[in-house]
Protein backbone atom coordinates (compact mmCIF):
# COMPACT_ATOMS: atom_id res chain seq x y z
CA UNK A 1 0.00 0.00 0.00
CA UNK A 2 0.93 3.75 -0.38
CA UNK A 3 1.99 6.21 1.73
CA UNK A 4 -1.42 8.56 1.85
CA UNK A 5 0.39 11.38 3.13
CA UNK A 6 0.56 12.60 -0.65
CA UNK A 7 -1.14 10.56 -2.66
CA UNK A 8 -3.97 13.22 -3.66
CA UNK A 9 -2.12 16.93 -3.01
CA UNK A 10 -4.31 19.90 -2.48
CA UNK A 11 -3.26 23.11 -4.23
CA UNK A 12 -4.97 25.94 -4.93
CA UNK A 13 -4.74 28.58 -7.70
CA UNK A 14 -6.82 31.75 -6.13
CA UNK A 15 -10.44 30.48 -6.11
CA UNK A 16 -9.66 27.32 -7.50
CA UNK A 17 -9.03 24.56 -5.69
CA UNK A 18 -6.78 21.99 -7.55
CA UNK A 19 -7.13 18.02 -6.46
CA UNK A 20 -3.96 16.33 -8.05
CA UNK A 21 -4.50 12.67 -8.02
CA UNK A 22 -0.48 11.24 -7.12
CA UNK A 23 0.51 8.17 -7.56
CA UNK A 24 1.86 8.04 -11.03
CA UNK A 25 3.82 4.83 -10.72
CA UNK A 26 0.73 2.86 -10.50
CA UNK A 27 -0.88 5.18 -12.87
CA UNK A 28 -2.79 6.85 -10.21
CA UNK A 29 -4.36 4.05 -8.99
CA UNK A 30 -6.43 4.43 -5.89
CA UNK A 31 -5.58 2.31 -2.89
CA UNK A 32 -7.22 2.07 0.41
CA UNK A 33 -4.71 4.91 2.24
CA UNK A 34 -5.13 7.06 -1.23
CA UNK A 35 -9.13 7.04 -0.88
CA UNK A 36 -8.85 8.17 2.77
CA UNK A 37 -6.60 10.74 1.68
CA UNK A 38 -8.74 11.60 -1.19
CA UNK A 39 -11.81 11.84 1.47
CA UNK A 40 -9.97 14.03 3.40
CA UNK A 41 -9.15 16.75 0.76
CA UNK A 42 -12.44 17.00 -0.49
CA UNK A 43 -13.92 17.81 3.54
CA UNK A 44 -10.80 20.58 3.22
CA UNK A 45 -12.74 21.92 0.36
CA UNK A 46 -15.88 21.91 1.94
CA UNK A 47 -14.55 23.39 5.07
CA UNK A 48 -12.68 26.41 3.16
CA UNK A 49 -15.20 29.38 2.49
CA UNK A 50 -13.15 30.70 -0.53
CA UNK A 51 -13.07 27.79 -2.82
CA UNK A 52 -15.03 28.66 -5.92
CA UNK A 53 -14.41 25.88 -8.52
CA UNK A 54 -12.68 22.49 -8.24
CA UNK A 55 -10.47 20.81 -10.55
CA UNK A 56 -9.39 17.10 -10.66
CA UNK A 57 -6.60 15.55 -12.83
CA UNK A 58 -3.64 13.37 -12.41
CA UNK A 59 -0.23 13.74 -12.27
CA UNK A 60 2.53 11.62 -14.61
CA UNK A 61 0.94 9.23 -17.15
CA UNK A 62 -2.67 9.10 -17.34
CA UNK A 63 -5.41 10.89 -15.27
CA UNK A 64 -6.22 7.73 -13.32
CA UNK A 65 -6.21 3.67 -14.23
CA UNK A 66 -8.77 3.13 -11.64
CA UNK A 67 -9.06 1.12 -8.32
CA UNK A 68 -5.75 -1.00 -7.48
CA UNK A 69 -6.30 -4.15 -8.60
CA UNK A 70 -3.26 -5.72 -6.84
CA UNK A 71 -4.82 -4.43 -3.18
CA UNK A 72 -8.32 -6.19 -4.23
CA UNK A 73 -7.14 -9.96 -3.02
CA UNK A 74 -4.56 -8.90 -0.10
CA UNK A 75 -5.46 -10.53 2.64
CA UNK A 76 -8.22 -12.82 3.65
CA UNK A 77 -11.55 -10.83 3.75
CA UNK A 78 -11.83 -9.82 0.14
CA UNK A 79 -14.63 -7.55 0.76
CA UNK A 80 -13.38 -5.65 3.44
CA UNK A 81 -10.20 -4.35 1.30
CA UNK A 82 -12.40 -3.43 -1.38
CA UNK A 83 -14.96 -1.66 1.65
CA UNK A 84 -11.64 -0.24 1.98
CA UNK A 85 -11.58 1.41 -1.16
CA UNK A 86 -15.28 2.44 -1.57
CA UNK A 87 -16.20 3.63 1.55
CA UNK A 88 -14.15 6.50 1.34
CA UNK A 89 -14.04 7.19 -1.63
CA UNK A 90 -18.32 7.18 -2.21
CA UNK A 91 -18.58 9.63 0.88
CA UNK A 92 -15.93 12.18 -1.17
CA UNK A 93 -18.43 12.02 -4.33
CA UNK A 94 -21.47 12.22 -1.94
CA UNK A 95 -19.77 15.48 -0.31
CA UNK A 96 -18.62 17.02 -3.81
CA UNK A 97 -22.07 16.22 -5.04
CA UNK A 98 -23.47 18.13 -2.34
CA UNK A 99 -21.04 21.28 -2.86
CA UNK A 100 -22.31 24.53 -4.80
CA UNK A 101 -18.93 24.67 -6.48
CA UNK A 102 -18.60 23.25 -10.17
CA UNK A 103 -15.52 20.74 -11.23
CA UNK A 104 -13.30 20.15 -13.87
CA UNK A 105 -11.70 16.92 -14.83
CA UNK A 106 -8.65 17.36 -16.74
CA UNK A 107 -8.26 13.86 -18.21
CA UNK A 108 -5.56 12.74 -20.33
CA UNK A 109 -3.79 8.70 -20.96
CA UNK A 110 -5.72 6.37 -19.31
CA UNK A 111 -9.23 6.82 -17.62
CA UNK A 112 -10.52 3.37 -16.31
CA UNK A 113 -12.38 1.72 -13.93
CA UNK A 114 -13.16 4.03 -11.05
CA UNK A 115 -11.11 6.74 -13.09
CA UNK A 116 -13.85 6.86 -15.34
CA UNK A 117 -16.47 7.06 -12.69
CA UNK A 118 -14.31 9.74 -11.13
CA UNK A 119 -14.26 11.76 -14.69
CA UNK A 120 -18.39 11.68 -14.92
CA UNK A 121 -18.18 12.95 -11.19
CA UNK A 122 -17.40 16.05 -12.62
CA UNK A 123 -19.41 18.84 -14.20
CA UNK A 124 -17.30 19.25 -17.11
CA UNK A 125 -14.06 17.31 -18.45
CA UNK A 126 -11.35 18.63 -20.76
CA UNK A 127 -9.33 15.42 -22.43
CA UNK A 128 -5.98 15.40 -23.80
CA UNK A 129 -5.97 14.26 -27.44
CA UNK A 130 -4.05 10.99 -25.69
CA UNK A 131 -6.54 10.28 -23.42
CA UNK A 132 -7.99 6.67 -23.52
CA UNK A 133 -11.28 5.34 -21.77
CA UNK A 134 -12.27 2.40 -20.78
CA UNK A 135 -15.03 1.24 -17.73
CA UNK A 136 -13.09 -1.55 -17.45
CA UNK A 137 -15.07 -3.46 -14.71
CA UNK A 138 -16.44 -6.38 -16.92
CA UNK A 139 -13.07 -7.40 -17.44
CA UNK A 140 -12.20 -8.74 -14.57
CA UNK A 141 -16.04 -9.50 -13.94
CA UNK A 142 -16.85 -6.91 -11.54
CA UNK A 143 -19.55 -3.98 -11.46
CA UNK A 144 -19.07 0.05 -11.33
CA UNK A 145 -19.07 1.91 -8.43
CA UNK A 146 -18.25 5.58 -7.77
CA UNK A 147 -21.41 6.54 -9.59
CA UNK A 148 -20.78 5.22 -12.69
CA UNK A 149 -23.83 3.56 -13.60
CA UNK A 150 -25.77 6.45 -11.85
CA UNK A 151 -24.12 9.15 -14.29
CA UNK A 152 -22.95 7.47 -17.64
CA UNK A 153 -26.90 6.58 -18.94
CA UNK A 154 -27.71 10.59 -17.79
CA UNK A 155 -24.67 11.65 -19.88
CA UNK A 156 -24.58 9.49 -23.12
CA UNK A 157 -27.71 7.91 -23.09
CA UNK A 158 -29.03 3.62 -22.45
CA UNK A 159 -27.93 2.17 -25.41
CA UNK A 160 -24.78 3.90 -25.35
CA UNK A 161 -24.55 3.26 -22.00
CA UNK A 162 -24.77 -0.63 -21.77
CA UNK A 163 -22.28 -0.54 -24.58
CA UNK A 164 -19.50 0.75 -23.10
CA UNK A 165 -20.30 -0.87 -19.29
CA UNK A 166 -20.94 -4.26 -20.90
CA UNK A 167 -17.91 -4.35 -23.84
CA UNK A 168 -15.42 -2.33 -21.88
CA UNK A 169 -13.89 -1.31 -24.76
CA UNK A 170 -11.40 1.25 -25.17
CA UNK A 171 -11.77 4.63 -27.27
CA UNK A 172 -10.13 7.35 -27.71
CA UNK A 173 -10.92 11.57 -27.10
CA UNK A 174 -12.62 12.44 -30.01
CA UNK A 175 -15.24 9.67 -29.51
CA UNK A 176 -15.59 10.58 -26.16
CA UNK A 177 -16.43 14.19 -27.42
CA UNK A 178 -19.00 12.85 -29.75
CA UNK A 179 -20.94 10.84 -27.77
CA UNK A 180 -21.45 14.02 -24.96
CA UNK A 181 -18.47 12.00 -22.05
CA UNK A 182 -16.03 15.38 -22.31
CA UNK A 183 -16.59 18.93 -23.36
CA UNK A 184 -13.45 19.45 -25.53
CA UNK A 185 -10.24 18.30 -26.76
CA UNK A 186 -7.07 20.01 -27.00
CA UNK A 187 -3.25 18.76 -27.70
CA UNK A 188 -2.16 16.74 -24.69
CA UNK A 189 0.72 19.63 -23.70
CA UNK A 190 -2.40 22.27 -23.17
CA UNK A 191 -5.04 19.90 -21.57
CA UNK A 192 -3.65 21.31 -18.39
CA UNK A 193 -3.84 24.99 -19.15
CA UNK A 194 -7.60 24.74 -21.17
CA UNK A 195 -9.28 23.02 -17.77
CA UNK A 196 -7.36 24.99 -15.60
CA UNK A 197 -8.77 28.22 -17.52
CA UNK A 198 -11.97 26.81 -17.31
CA UNK A 199 -11.54 26.18 -13.84
CA UNK A 200 -11.01 29.80 -13.51
CA UNK A 201 -13.87 30.86 -15.31
CA UNK A 202 -16.03 29.28 -13.34
CA UNK A 203 -14.41 30.16 -10.05
CA UNK A 204 -14.85 34.21 -11.20
CA UNK A 205 -19.32 32.99 -11.62
CA UNK A 206 -21.95 33.23 -9.41
CA UNK A 207 -21.28 30.09 -6.82
CA UNK A 208 -24.45 29.77 -5.68
CA UNK A 209 -26.29 29.74 -8.83
CA UNK A 210 -24.29 27.07 -9.99
CA UNK A 211 -24.78 24.86 -7.22
CA UNK A 212 -28.41 25.53 -7.47
CA UNK A 213 -28.43 24.90 -11.43
CA UNK A 214 -25.87 21.62 -10.87
CA UNK A 215 -29.02 20.03 -8.56
CA UNK A 216 -31.74 20.85 -11.11
CA UNK A 217 -29.65 19.24 -13.83
CA UNK A 218 -29.11 16.56 -11.53
CA UNK A 219 -32.70 16.06 -10.27
CA UNK A 220 -34.65 16.66 -13.97
CA UNK A 221 -34.22 13.51 -15.63
CA UNK A 222 -36.66 11.51 -12.66
CA UNK A 223 -38.70 14.24 -11.65
CA UNK A 224 -42.30 15.17 -12.31
CA UNK A 225 -42.60 17.74 -14.74
CA UNK A 226 -44.96 19.99 -11.90
CA UNK A 227 -42.62 19.29 -9.51
CA UNK A 228 -39.37 20.25 -11.51
CA UNK A 229 -41.18 23.12 -12.44
CA UNK A 230 -41.70 24.26 -8.56
CA UNK A 231 -38.02 23.11 -8.09
CA UNK A 232 -37.31 25.73 -10.85
CA UNK A 233 -39.14 28.77 -9.27
CA UNK A 234 -37.92 27.93 -5.67
CA UNK A 235 -34.65 27.74 -7.15
CA UNK A 236 -34.66 31.13 -8.75
CA UNK A 237 -36.57 32.84 -6.17
CA UNK A 238 -33.55 31.98 -4.02
CA UNK A 239 -30.79 33.46 -6.35
CA UNK A 240 -32.49 36.81 -6.98
CA UNK A 241 -32.21 37.33 -3.25
CA UNK A 242 -28.06 36.65 -3.66
CA UNK A 243 -25.74 39.62 -3.64
CA UNK A 244 -24.28 37.62 -7.22
CA UNK A 245 -28.16 38.19 -8.71
CA UNK A 246 -28.08 41.98 -8.24
CA UNK A 247 -24.65 42.70 -9.16
CA UNK A 248 -25.32 40.79 -12.51
CA UNK A 249 -28.08 42.45 -13.41
CA UNK A 250 -26.91 45.84 -12.76
CA UNK A 251 -23.53 44.61 -14.95
CA UNK A 252 -25.96 43.76 -17.88
CA UNK A 253 -27.99 47.21 -17.21
CA UNK A 254 -24.23 49.20 -16.80
CA UNK A 255 -23.68 46.65 -20.00
CA UNK A 256 -20.29 45.53 -18.13
CA UNK A 257 -18.60 42.58 -16.76
CA UNK A 258 -20.24 41.24 -13.97
CA UNK A 259 -17.91 41.31 -10.81
CA UNK A 260 -19.21 38.10 -9.15
CA UNK A 261 -18.43 37.03 -5.37
CA UNK A 262 -19.99 33.62 -5.05
CA UNK A 263 -22.50 35.49 -2.25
Amino acid sequence: MSDASDSVELTRDGGVAILTLNRPAVLNAIDAPMAERFLAQVKAIAASGDVRAILLQGNGRAFCAGGDVSQFLVGSDIAAGIEAIMAPLHEALRLLDSLPQPSVACLHGAIAGGGFSLALACDLAVAADDARFTMAYARIGATPDLGGTYRLARLVGQRKAREIALLAETFGAEDALKIGLVNRVVPAAQARDEALALARKLAAGPTGAYGRIRTLLTEAPDADLADHLDAERDAFRETTATADFREGVTAFLEKRSAAFTGR
